[in-house]
């Protein structure tokens, strides 16, 4: 992604109200965060094929760590959008599902809340719930695995 772009999106950010910017292309991903007045952006190249020597980033850039997480087994329920994560309809309510319980296509799992509108996720499987991946109250990324159902 070339420094004009980079710039340009940098100050959208920067004079708009949004908050969080991440933009995903062939040569890298681009996440822009506005905490306070300030504008913090980080920025993670694609794969290079041979290791080349390192060199140092411009200061406004950081690299994130690549995840490191193990797939799970089973059919994945994903987070269809970036927002906060919620088990259940209320904070006393029972969740929607536990481990264990048995889905049906179209049943809701959870809840993600985003841009102050409640989304019902739904399964998009039948089966049986065997792992809870998202956390209550988290913020989760689009396509972050929430359940696995089997």
């Amino acid at each position: 992604m070339d420094l004009r772009k980079l710039k340009t999106l940098i100050d959208l950010v920067s004079e708009s109200n949004v908050s969080e910017l991440e933009i995903t292309e062939a040569e890298g991903k681009v996440r822009i965060v506005k905490s306070g007045g300030n504008v913090v952006q980080q920025y993670v190249a694609a794969p290079m094929p041979a290791p080349a020597a390192a060199t140092a980033a411009p200061a406004a850039v950081a690299e994130l760590p690549a995840p490191a997480a193990a797939a799970p087994t089973g059919h994945v329920v994903k987070s269809p959008m970036v927002g906060t994560f919620y088990r259940s309809s209320s904070p006393g309510a029972k969740p929607f599902v536990e481990v264990g319980s048995q889905v049906k296509e179209g049943e809701t799992v959870c809840i993600i809340e985003a841009m102050k509108i409640l989304n019902e996720i739904e399964a998009d499987k039948s089966g049986t719930v065997t792992k809870i991946l998202g956390e209550n109250g988290q913020a989760v990324e689009y396509g972050q695995p929430l359940f696995v159902i089997e």
